[in-house]
């Protein structure tokens, strides 16, 4: 597969996490997955800022939904470790982007890093994770 578009994203995650967290999908390609969210107050903390498990959540999806592009027929997907840093706030009513690119695309294993910015260009995190490609079932 070489992408995917992303309203094809939208539909197959239509009611799961990804859609409650309100991720809008951009990009879903072979080598980088892009989307958005919107910091809304469901999503944040103390002080309105996004919850730093919110932007765990986001960077999850992003490198689950690279490695689902590039899946073969008949495969699934799991994260099997992920490593954040967290670099800056992002408040209430702004805008966070995440562009992930492929680290690593093998037949068993996918690593992907998702860098997401603040509305401003600011660097609010960086997210390493690896997927382990499994058998469907």
């Amino acid at each position: 597969m070489n992408g995917l578009e992303p309203q094809a994203l939208t539909g197959l995650l239509s009611g799961l996490f990804p859609d409650t967290l309100g991720i809008e999908w951009i990009e879903a390609g072979a080598e980088r997955v892009r989307a958005r969210m919107e910091v809304r107050r469901a999503l944040c903390t103390l002080g309105d800022v996004l919850h730093g498990g919110a932007l765990m959540a986001l960077a999850d999806t992003m490198g689950a939904a690279g490695t689902f592009v590039n899946l073969p027929p008949g495969t699934r997907t799991t994260t099997i470790d992920s490593s954040t840093k967290f670099v800056a706030a992002a408040a209430l009513g702004s805008v966070v982007e995440a562009e992930c690119t492929a680290l690593h695309r093998g037949r068993t294993t996918m690593v992907w890093q998702t860098m997401i910015r603040g509305g401003d260009g600011r660097l609010c995190a960086v997210v390493t994770q690896s997927q382990l490609v499994l058998p469907g079932s």
